[in-house]
């Protein structure tokens, strides 16, 4: 029965969150939409910088899964090289022992 009661009691904190939020985002609507148009400048670039900017320009979708994509895979290669340069300089993180 506590489980029903944490699951009810979980769904009326949702319910009264979009309550609470529903009246501005219903304001935010009525508003009229500026045109603004966002594009990346590639006037001075070439190469790999060109390439990139000119994703942007063409496709937001393109640009947003490849971005998504890179940021981890750069992630894992800059941990292992960070584990590689302190295992060369004497840091050993696998048999640390916790002293503190």
């Amino acid at each position: 029965m506590t489980k029903l009661r944490k699951i009810s009691i979980w769904l009326v904190g949702c319910f009264a969150t979009l309550m609470m939020f529903a009246p501005s985002a219903a304001l935010a609507a009525k508003k009229a939409a500026a045109n603004v148009v966002i594009v990346a400048d590639t006037r001075k670039l070439d190469g790999l910088m060109l390439w990139w900017a000119q994703m942007y320009n063409d496709s937001h979708l393109y640009f947003m899964i490849l971005t998504i994509l890179i940021i981890p895979v750069t992630g894992c290669i800059f941990g292992c090289l960070a584990d590689l340069v302190m295992n060369h300089i004497g840091i050993d993180l696998k048999h640390r022992k916790a002293a503190e």
